[in-house]
């Protein structure tokens, strides 16, 4: 009997090619995917992105799922939000395979229903998992059809009409695909916009050869910086490995916090439905929820992570959804998570007015922040406990625990500290005035964390 509780993480299955992941088991996946959205469709679509082993465990899904008599519909290489797209459009549930930033070594699947409704661990990928750990039952029916369906197009047609560049000047934008799934979407969905697109690494290569396809590392956008200074250019774009994140850095090459475009496309969004429910999670900056408000719009707090961003969305009826990592959810395309869209949002903010983004952005980035500080722990539990024992003796302070520790300090400083859920780190977020403020709350909290 397999043990999969290795791979089977909260929002997706991971884990490293041919020690953890090969073709027999994914194929055992497949099978069980089949069995679950069995009473739901007929027929599964499929995409993979450009790591090695991404078309033979592709092949390997669809060759479990038609063994349970379902059809399969692949459209080849992908991006995440292309398959989410093709989701979507063809209400069908879908696979897509990809290790998103991960290394080489790796590779991963992430599951949705029709729709592009997300699969995690519980609203589906338990049951997966211990299908396979059972032995998945053998279908005595007809076997499926694979079908092959190019879905970029259309996609891109989509994308385009959800945002409207025909007003706005010409642009100069740097784009780092990090030899992902952005150098195969960027071309098409740009195309024929007033946009001068400067390549880097668009050459599909899975093996990462220029830097990890990981944007919100700060090394890995270092080369993005340098070439927009060079090339004096607008704005600069940075993709995650499937391309479903981005990341922006404005015409200095200075980054722009995620919480900022967050804001910056809430309100763009407001302006087409004003009223409308926002959705942030609970680390992006306080100011996203202050600027919604501002703006006439109803901001909501979630945990973080995709599965319950999609779920408060769908309960709320929300039009936007953002999160610190750079994961921005729309509800008009099925309030899945597109790095595209929200990048064709700032350009036309940046497009339809003449001052530079580092100028557009200033009103939404308020306050100091840390940025994700990880610290490796022996027990979770006890730091945890330590940190809040500390700050919940001093005056004024109150304490939230939605998704792990939240402090909200009498002075306006606020931190989050939440466990990992696949390795024994505390990941640090600290909010403030100014960075002076940022650093002492932070060391405050380290010394507990660490002590």
């Amino acid at each position: 009997m397999p043990d999969l509780s290795g791979i089977v993480k909260a929002y997706d299955i991971r884990g490293v090619v041919g020690e953890q992941l090969d073709a027999a088991l994914v194929r055992d996946l497949g099978s069980a995917f089949a069995l679950l959205i069995k009473p739901e469709s007929d027929s599964v679509v499929i995409g993979h992105d450009m790591r090695d082993s991404s078309p033979e465990l592709a092949t390997a899904f669809a060759d479990g799922v038609t063994s349970q008599g379902l059809d399969v519909v692949t459209i080849g290489l992908a991006s995440t939000d292309q398959l989410y797209f093709a989701s979507g459009s063809l209400n069908l549930p879908g696979a897509m395979f990809t290790a998103s930033h991960n290394p080489a070594k790796y590779n991963g699947i992430k599951l949705c229903r029709s729709g592009a409704a997300p699969v995690g661990q519980d609203s589906g990928l338990a049951e997966i998992r211990d299908t396979v750990e059972q032995g998945v039952p053998t279908f005595a029916g007809q076997r499926g059809s694979v079908t092959e369906k190019d879905v970029l197009a259309d996609y891109a047609t989509y994308l385009r009409k959800l945002v409207d560049l025909s007003g706005s000047r010409p642009l100069k934008v740097v784009v780092d695909a990090g030899n992902g799934m952005g150098g195969y979407t960027v071309p098409t969905v740009f195309a024929g916009l007033p946009i001068e697109v400067v390549p880097m690494y668009f050459e599909l290569d899975g093996n990462f050869p220029n830097h990890e396809a990981n944007p919100l590392d700060p090394k890995n956008i270092v080369d993005l910086q340098a070439k927009v200074r060079e090339e004096g250019a607008d704005a600069g774009l940075a993709f995650d490995g499937d391309a479903d994140r981005c990341f922006v850095v404005d015409e200095r090459g200075e980054p722009v916090s995620p919480s900022a475009i967050t804001a910056l496309v809430a309100i763009r969004e407001l302006e087409k439905e004003p009223g409308g429910t926002i959705i942030h999670n609970l680390i992006t900056s306080k100011g996203v929820p202050e600027i919604v408000a501002e703006h006439g719009g109803k901001p909501v707090r979630t945990r973080v992570g995709h599965s319950f961003i999609k779920a408060e969305m769908a309960k709320t009826g929300a039009i936007f959804g953002g999160e610190h990592s750079a994961h921005y959810y729309f509800r008009d395309f099925w309030r899945a998570d597109t790095g595209m869209l929200a990048a064709l949002h700032v350009l036309a903010a940046l497009g339809e007015q003449t001052g530079p983004l580092s100028e557009l952005t200033a009103e939404y980035s308020r306050y100091a922040a840390s940025g994700e500080i990880n610290s490796t722990v022996d027990d979770q539990v006890a730091r945890m406990l330590a940190v809040k024992d500390t700050f919940s003796a001093r005056d004024g302070v109150e304490i939230d625990e939605l998704d792990g520790l939240t402090v909200q300090l009498p002075g306006g400083g606020w931190f989050n500290l939440r466990p990992s859920n696949t390795e024994p780190l505390l990941r640090l977020n600290v909010e403030a005035a100014d960075a002076e403020a940022v650093r002492a709350l932070t060391e405050d909290v380290l010394a507990i964390v660490r002590g």
